[in-house]
């Protein structure tokens, strides 16, 4: 059964504060942003909580690790103000967006396996077979050019210009290293942290380079997923002490 967090004990907001590091500039600002509910007040005007705060705060704390701090703000949000159902939704969707980072880093495994050493094309040569321009390229990928272009900037890409038009064309190694770049920024890496992996690919061609980043990130999904089960639990907590 639930703790019963209903009681009429008083805690300050420093009693909330102590427990988990914060302070009690926090703990007000929680209350602001609707992540606690309101406190009451005493004759002085002093805020006063209770156990049922307590709970409010913990099952936050326990959501921000696998939902985020915005996310976990929108459920506490939505259970205070008796919108349980909306709480519901936005957990389903933080494990919906879990799923769909799995399957992107089994796509980069994926497509990492089936990587063959790519040739640049050599100088003043013909016009590779599957050339794309920026646009087409943008759109497949569901980016804006402007990404691409930093992207290039960042030297994640290097792709050729037309000499006619000075068109970006990006051949089958660019689209390549394209994919790859997307899909390790879905996975959280940063544009130097990919920098140096799209090179080892350019130059092995295999999956090596990436085995360690790969393994990071299987240890990274799985602690998320721990962290929403930690979160769901001290949610369920909190929902049967508001009774």
């Amino acid at each position: 059964m639930g703790r019963n967090l209903q009681t009429s004990e008083r805690l300050r907001p420093v009693d909330l504060a102590r427990g988990h590091g914060l302070s009690t500039q926090a703990i007000r600002n929680y209350e602001e942003a609707g992540i606690l509910p309101a406190a009451g007040r005493t004759s002085h005007g002093y805020r006063t909580y209770t156990p049922l705060h307590a709970g409010a705060l913990s099952a936050f704390l326990a959501l921000v690790p696998g939902h985020g701090h915005r996310t976990a703000t929108s459920i506490m949000r939505a259970v205070n103000e008796g919108a349980v159902e909306e709480a519901f939704r936005l957990i389903d969707e933080s494990h919906a967006q879990l799923l769909d980072d799995r399957r992107t880093l089994q796509a980069v495994e994926s497509a990492l396996r089936d990587l063959e050493p790519t040739t640049a094309p050599e100088a003043g040569g013909g016009p590779v077979p599957d050339g794309m321009f920026i646009g087409p390229l943008a759109e497949r990928l569901g980016i804006r050019p402007a990404t691409l272009r930093k992207w290039e900037r960042a030297g994640l890409l290097r792709p050729r210009r037309d000499p006619h038009t000075g068109y970006r064309v990006y051949g089958e190694a660019d689209v390549r290293d394209a994919r790859l770049a997307h899909q390790l920024r879905r996975g959280g890496y940063l544009l130097e942290q990919i920098a140096p992996l799209i090179a080892q690919v350019r130059a092995a061609g295999g999956l090596e380079p990436l085995e360690a980043a790969l393994c990071d990130w299987h240890r990274r999904l799985s602690a998320r997923g721990r962290a929403l089960l930690t979160g769901a639990a001290e949610l369920e907590t909190y929902l049967r002490g508001r009774g």
